[in-house]
């Protein structure tokens, strides 16, 4: 069975809400984790996150927790959002970026709703990890890091969750059973409404 790659970023509420319908899953599908600077992923595109946006952040913010309590999820914000998710994902990065890895490192910013901006708010979590401090700073990791940025940049990603299935990207905690129905049948993506939409043109461009 082939890996279904995931790309996230712990800065990311809706990707903590997608990773508790991922997991359900294990055994019957096979996840492949992928930690990416979702910060990037904007820069690339030319996009302002949504809690950088007056309004909008707020929605965001009841949206999730809204998204939260219909899923059955316990969800805490950290003491400040957004926040500087590098150290996170580094410690995912050095951790294997193993489920249980990306589990715990979810569980304590947005289960705990603790601190996930430094090494230092994270040592528990890398200590329970059997991660040390110096693997967070440490070139490989970086560079890993990156790398996985640059493929998901390569493979089209444009947000955080991202699941990619059959080449397919699939964006969002609410794209999930989107992703899972084309899982199952892949022909849903081939109805001639669903090829025509993908070649739509565009009829004016803001500049």
């Amino acid at each position: 069975m082939n890996a279904l790659r995931w790309y996230f970023d712990f800065i990311s509420p809706f990707a903590y809400l997608h990773w508790q319908k991922l997991r359900a899953l294990e055994g019957t599908l096979d996840i492949e984790p992928v930690p990416v600077v979702f910060g990037a992923v904007l820069a690339a595109h030319a996009h302002k996150g949504p809690a950088e946006i007056p309004g909008k952040r707020e929605f965001t913010y009841r949206h999730v927790l809204w998204q939260a309590q219909r899923q059955g999820v316990t969800l805490h914000f950290p003491p400040a959002h957004p926040f500087n998710p590098l150290a996170a994902l580094r410690l995912c990065v050095a951790a294997g970026s193993r489920p249980e890895a990306v589990t715990a490192i979810f569980d304590w910013i947005w289960g705990q709703g603790r601190a996930g901006d430094d090494a230092q708010a994270l040592a528990p979590v890398a200590d329970a990890l059997g991660v040390g401090a110096a693997a967070l700073a440490s070139p490989q990791v970086k560079d890993a890091l990156r790398a996985n940025t640059d493929a998901a940049l390569a493979a089209g990603v444009f947000g955080v969750p991202t699941l990619a299935v059959a080449g397919e990207l699939f964006w969002g905690n609410d794209a999930h059973e989107f992703a899972l129905a084309v899982l199952a049948q892949p022909e849903l993506l081939q109805t001639p409404e669903m090829q025509r939409v993908s070649r739509l043109p565009q009829a004016v461009r803001r500049i």
